[in-house]
């Protein structure tokens, strides 16, 4: 950590709002436990893009601060920062480790169909909805999966799993197709 931050302290001026640079130097940070020093860069940041606001999202989920994504969902909403799959990717496991409904229907209404459409966040949704405690909600997603993957049938086995619902896990495992297993 000492490295990364005396190679930030040398760094030239205009570097530093350089938004490639700034979301790297934040994810370092992030990821050394330094969020008061990422917080910083985040906020001295003039032109924020959406990597920017994903990388101190994603280390808020990191560092255990998962609460913090929704007002940084909040601020981006206010600026007119359109999250792109990634960040919305960020927030669905914000709301994951939140376990609280509200926040992941209040974010699940939010999500353009064009990205709720894609692989990657259909499965994070299985994955929250499971972690949650909501299996319909889990289940409802899998069934709008049209191309399902082995990462896709291991988030509903788990949903299931982690509700008690062992048999129906094992049941979808064996329904599995075989190239997938």
């Amino acid at each position: 950590m000492k490295i990364g931050k005396k190679l930030l302290a040398k760094m030239p001026e205009n570097y530093r709002n350089n938004n490639t640079t700034s979301t790297s130097a934040i994810d370092m940070l992030m990821k050394f436990g330094d969020v008061e020093s990422a917080e910083r860069i985040f906020r001295s940041i003039k032109a924020k893009g959406t990597n920017i606001y994903g990388a101190l999202m994603n280390g808020y989920n990191l560092n255990g601060e998962s609460w913090k994504c929704f007002t940084i969902f909040e601020e981006m909403k206010e600026k007119d920062i359109i999250p792109d799959e990634i960040v919305w990717n960020i927030l669905i496991g914000a709301c994951s480790k939140s376990g609280m409904l509200h926040h992941c229907q209040y974010i699940v209404n939010q999500i353009p169909l064009n990205i709720q459409n894609k692989i990657r966040i259909q499965t994070a949704l299985i994955d929250m909805w499971g972690k949650c405690g909501s299996i319909e909600n889990a289940k409802n997603v899998f069934n709008l999966v049209v191309d399902r993957d082995t990462i896709t049938y291991t988030a509903m086995i788990n949903a299931f799993a982690l509700n008690g619902m062992g048999t129906q896990a094992v049941e979808l495992y064996r329904e599995m197709p075989n190239n997938l297993r």
